[in-house]
């Protein structure tokens, strides 16, 4: 079940501060008394803290197979949670919640974030929990970038950092400008102040459909249902479901947030062991020449895997049974 925890006024890399912020999170299993048990998963770009519940489906998959008694993410040695990002649309601050100056949502006046600042949110939260120590931060796509920051900010906090069909860097074109313009030239989107205008949910809609074609849900429902259109009704009701709830102003503030990532000139500060899994057919996140040679500069204990799959971004939550021994190996 989510829950929601107020974190107080929250500092940003702009100087600026958000004030009352509040976080949305799930969590499972117990924490132990030294608080030293703890693991954070990390969600995607578009998807939230349910992307460990049983019966969601989000941008990456499910990873609900992988969690609980004795499984990877063991809930009986792991107190695990999965917290809403900073900025996005499920039940954490972002552009959709009201700012209590003008009584009306943030919209397009949301300060400007960074990926250092969703992670100092998280921690705020970790800590209001009793969290002294990670045995690990782990996540896709864009919990992967999460996981790194992480690593990289709280060197002696983390013991191992996840990073699932992501990368060492933000992908080129992601960013604010690119995910602005997608909403640009509609209508009802008054310069981001689309509150009140139900016209761009279709806009929205129209979009998700492509972001799961294109991350490879339509190759699993052909591989899975014989139907065409029966499978073109489970990839419509997904789509609108999100669209109904997510706020094209969180695409804006968090691809802002992701664009000016690179751990790559950092790696050898990175003290925490790092696991990268990538995957051949991932036009997010493709496999490039240049990672082997740029993980010789970690000190710390590296395992990178390159996999066949051909549901391209999505393939770590469809075949999560290939994940498992790379799990185990990041939280021993």
């Amino acid at each position: 079940m989510t829950q929601i925890l107020d974190i107080g006024d929250l500092p940003l890399a702009s100087g600026e501060a958000l004030p009352a912020v509040q976080v949305a999170y799930v969590a499972h299993g117990r924490l132990d008394s030294d608080g030293r048990n703890a693991v954070l998963v990390t969600h995607g770009y578009t998807s939230g803290p349910s992307m460990l519940s049983t019966g969601h489906h989000t941008a990456e998959g499910s990873w609900a197979p992988l969690l609980g008694p004795g499984r990877p993410l063991d809930t009986e040695r792991f107190f695990i949670v999965c917290s809403n990002m900073l900025g996005s649309s499920f039940g954490t601050t972002g552009p959709s919640s009201i700012n209590a100056a003008t009584g009306k949502p943030w919209g397009p006046d949301f300060p400007r974030i960074a990926l250092a600042d969703i992670v100092r949110a998280q921690h705020r939260l970790l800590d209001k929990l009793g969290v002294k120590h990670l045995r690990g931060v782990v996540g896709p796509s864009y919990g992967g970038l999460q996981a790194l920051q992480w690593a990289l900010d709280h060197p002696g906090m983390v013991d191992g950092c996840g990073v699932v069909v992501s990368g060492l860097h933000s992908p080129a074109g992601f960013d604010g400008a690119s995910a602005r313009a997608k909403f640009a030239d509609h209508p009802d989107w008054h310069g981001g102040w689309h509150y009140g205008h139900a016209g761009l949910r279709e806009r929205l809609f129209e979009q998700r459909v492509q972001t799961l074609r294109h991350y490879g849900l339509e190759r699993l429902y052909e591989d899975r249902i014989a139907d065409p259109a029966e499978r073109q009704r489970l990839m419509a009701s997904g789509a609108r479901q999100w669209a109904d709830r997510f706020d094209p102003n969180s695409m804006v503030v968090l691809a802002e947030a992701a664009a000016a990532f690179d751990a790559r000139p950092r790696l050898a500060e990175l003290r925490a062991r790092l696991l990268l899994v990538q995957c051949t057919t991932d036009a997010i996140f493709p496999p490039v020449a240049e990672t082997r040679g740029l993980l010789e500069r970690v000190r710390a204990p590296v395992r990178y895997t390159e996999f066949e799959s051909p549901y391209g971004h999505m393939a770590p939550g469809i075949e999560w049974r290939r994940l498992e021994d790379e799990l185990r190996w990041l939280l021993p």
